[in-house]
């Protein structure tokens, strides 16, 4: 008998899965009044022989589009169970491509146990369809798990199994993750095939607090203010500000801007958010982008002062033969006209993106301006709250050329660092300057003739910098005296004749004409 009941579970699965199908059919020809109750009661069939309850994990949330944690988890925690059950699987490289994690491949089917419950796994994709011309291309495939499981063991499942699970799969990402670099898309390719708000490639910038040629206090002072960031989450909810950071960076051009946030980036294991402001339409897709980024990032604007002016954008030459080639190409037509349109970012918008509610929809993340001339920026944008630490970097000075000497050279002490000080304390030269003097060009260069080539470029710095005041005086002056010389000249033309004035106060010119 009980032979009989496993060979009707079979049968009896394939008569449900047609009933199903023969359901599906009707519905598509059924008027709309009726599709309700076929939909009822085929749900009802299904609940009376089918055992089995199945929970579905989309790709992505409601929320902008944004891709579900709960999601990733899943993928990672499968990505250990996939490579012993599943047939068809998926390879992704990590750590460095040295190491190769295996994932489910598409529509396979995925067998886990816990507390002696058996259950399955599916990812699910399914394909975008074609309905009507477009001028972009077809919007991306859905993805989605599916997990089945007996309806005996619900409880279990929705509670421990899924917590055991996200618990799991969050461990396993944090052990596979790679720092990642992340640029903004435009905003036309948001919700076409694959379409994605960021782009990224793998972050492997190599630069450290250790080897930024920078004061040590200063350096110090920087990590110290990362660190305590870090590790405020309870002291930003207590004292109520969003748990964020912003950093002005500003100083000459070389002084090693992109440098730091790389280092910074290196220190917190932060991933980098590269924002082009030109690409963002509007204040709306800005905060889009806010909300897509997620904690643990640092989301860096470099030269803000060029990226505000967001007005000056203008339609791109074409050569006449391709504008020729274009009018026929209704595609390229209208994405040449949405590109033509300036952005309406505003600084209002910027300010509320920094600072504003939106600001706080997440947590842990740092918010990095960069420039060269902090004079050209508006106050409101860089005061404190928004950007609450300023950190500028100017000029090499002897403690960071030390740290640069270590890091090229191997040196701690030579008998040309008394004059290198000197030098450096008497004319500027930017950090990249300098190491660009102290690197070996070939394998004959030593560090006696690295030290050398850099004191000869120092010394030629500062007898160019002596030229460029001297000329520069020279010119003030001869402005000085040009302008006194047409301002005399200009007097004396003003100037009328001098009359003989009687004392009554008529000129001679008048007596005459009596």
């Amino acid at each position: 008998m009980m032979m009989r009941m496993g060979e009707m579970g079979p049968q009896l699965g394939s008569v449900i899965a047609s009933v199903m199908f023969v359901c599906t059919i009707f519905r598509q020809y059924l008027p709309p009044q009726l599709r309700y109750y076929v939909d009822k009661y085929s749900h009802k069939l299904v609940k009376l022989f089918y055992p089995y309850i199945q929970i579905t994990f989309d790709e992505y949330t409601t929320e902008f589009r944004k891709r579900s944690e709960v999601y990733s988890a899943i993928q990672s925690y499968l990505s250990t169970k996939s490579s012993t059950s599943a047939r068809r699987l998926k390879a992704h490289d990590v750590k460095d491509s040295k190491s190769l994690v295996l994932g489910v491949d598409d529509n396979e089917e995925v067998t886990d146990e816990f507390q002696g419950i058996k259950l399955w796994w599916v990812l699910i994709k399914r394909e975008p369809r074609q309905t009507s011309f477009s001028f972009y291309p077809q919007s991306d495939e859905k993805k989605h798990y599916k997990l089945t499981f007996h309806r005996r063991h619900r409880d279990v499942v929705t509670g421990a199994y899924l917590a055991h699970v996200i618990k799991e799969g969050k461990a396993i990402t944090v052990g596979n993750r790679q720092r990642k670099l992340y640029i903004n898309n435009p905003s036309r390719n948001w919700y076409t095939y694959r379409g994605k708000i960021w782009s990224h490639v793998v972050f492997e910038h190599p630069a450290t607090f250790e080897t930024l040629g920078l004061h040590p206090k200063k350096k110090e002072e920087i990590v110290n203010d990362l660190i305590k960031f870090s590790k405020g989450k309870e002291y930003y909810a207590k004292i109520g500000k969003a748990w964020k950071r912003g950093y002005l960076l500003y100083g000459p051009p070389g002084t090693g801007k992109s440098t730091m946030i790389a280092a910074m980036s290196n220190l917190m294991d932060y991933d980098v958010y590269d924002l082009e402001l030109t690409t963002v339409k509007d204040n709306t897709e800005l905060r889009k982008l806010l909300i897509d980024t997620p904690s643990k990032s640092i989301i860096v604007i470099e030269d803000i002062d060029c990226s505000l002016d967001l007005t000056g954008q203008r339609k791109k030459k074409k050569e006449k033969d391709e504008e020729e080639n274009e009018e026929n190409d209704p595609v390229k037509k209208k994405m040449e006209k949405e590109e033509s349109q300036p952005s309406k970012v505003t600084l209002s918008g910027l300010l509320n993106f920094i600072d504003g509610i939106w600001s706080a929809c997440g947590g842990e993340r740092l918010i990095v301006f960069t420039t060269n001339y902090v004079d050209k920026l508006d106050p409101a944008l860089i005061r404190r709250g928004r950007m609450d630490k300023h950190i500028e970097l100017s000029y090499c000075c002897y403690e960071a050329f030390k740290v640069l000497a270590r890091n090229y050279l191997d040196l701690e002490s030579h008998e040309l660092f008394e004059t290198i000080e000197r030098l450096l304390g008497e004319t500027n030269m930017i950090p990249a300057d300098v190491a660009e003097n102290l690197m070996p060009k070939s394998v004959t260069e030593n560090a006696d003739s690295c030290l050398k080539k850099l004191i000869e470029a120092l010394e030629t710095a500062k007898e160019e910098a002596r030229k460029k005041a001297e000329e520069e005086e020279a010119s003030k002056k001869a402005e000085e005296e040009a302008k006194l010389k047409a301002e005399k000249e200009e007097k004396e033309k003003q100037q009328p004749a001098k009359d003989e004035v009687k004392c009554n106060g008529t000129s001679t010119k008048e007596e005459d004409a009596k």
